[in-house]
């Protein structure tokens, strides 16, 4: 993910500044494309919300896994209302920080909700991350880990 967000700061969801190397470092990452406005966000948001949680903050140790929210919220506030009201303890990309208008470009975001799973590097696990947590739950997780060759005891 260094290469990704080299250099740049992430949010929390409390809003506080988190270094995005440190937070991403040797962990498969979620590109979560989405906004507080679109139904079918606000449909998919819980259930990503359940999935992280249990892979992360209830596996013990927990997955090397991280979502990072890319926003298309109209406004800022509109951003953190959504952030607060549904979303998991993940992280995000400032609204004002306009790379969010590149990485839409580089991953080919044409609606959303879009779930964009990366290696640390950037390079694409799969852009159905949405489907394969609908279709089948933590057992997608082991995959791209697999594939992002990562090496950890994920028992999920």
């Amino acid at each position: 993910m260094v290469d990704v967000f080299s250099g740049r700061t992430l949010l929390n969801k409390d809003g506080d500044p988190v270094d995005a190397e440190e937070a991403l470092r040797n962990k498969v990452v979620g590109l979560y494309f989405s906004a507080g406005w679109c139904p079918p966000c606000r449909d998919f948001t819980p259930i990503l919300c359940d999935f992280y949680t249990e892979i992360v903050e209830e596996n013990d140790p927990p997955a090397q896994f991280e979502i990072v929210f890319i926003s298309s919220d109209k406004t800022t506030e509109d951003m953190v209302e959504y952030m607060h009201e549904m979303h998991g303890d993940w992280l995000a990309l400032p609204w004002s920080d306009q790379y969010r208008h590149e990485l839409k470009k580089k991953y080919n975001i044409t609606a959303i909700p879009k779930l964009v799973i990366v290696k640390e590097n950037g390079e694409v696990i799969t852009d159905k991350g949405r489907k394969q947590i609908r279709d089948q739950g933590l057992a997608c997780f082991k995959n791209w880990l697999e594939v992002a060759e990562i090496f950890q005891n994920f028992s999920g």
